[in-house]
């Protein structure tokens, strides 16, 4: 499990995402506030940070970092506006989170099979697993 430090990263970095298109959108809003809650972090600390980013902290585990991938996957679809800049931004993200380029590749293309365009987690995590053993 992250520290403190390390989860208000990722959440620092989710709201970066979202504000890609230069406001958060209410959907968002109520999604990161609700990964705040599951990552222990008060509503006060979470609105500091969408004022107040912090830098980039790259997390050890790399199952940590396959369920911070899944996290931004979910935010790119919580609004039904992906664009193709969204999709270049979270390639990036999983690249620079150290993940495989293959795998994040995978996931990009098989995400159009599913419904609402969402990889179920235990997907995502076998794409990942295979490119890792």
């Amino acid at each position: 499990m992250p520290n403190r430090v390390e989860k208000l990263s990722l959440l620092s970095e989710m709201i970066a995402f979202a504000k890609a298109d230069k406001n958060i959108k209410k959907i968002e809003y109520s999604f990161l506030l609700g990964v705040a809650k599951q990552l222990e972090i008060s509503r006060e600390d979470f609105d500091y940070l969408i004022e107040h980013p912090i830098n980039y902290i790259n997390l050890k585990s790399h199952s940590e970092r396959i369920v911070q991938f899944h996290r931004l996957v979910l935010l790119m679809h919580i609004d039904n506006d992906r664009t193709r800049s969204e999709v270049v931004k979270l390639y990036n993200y999983g690249l620079r989170m150290g993940l495989n380029h293959e795998s994040i590749t995978k996931v990009l293309y098989l995400m159009e099979g599913f419904p609402d365009m969402i990889v179920p987690a235990e997907v995502l995590i076998d794409i990942f697993k295979v490119q890792y053993n």
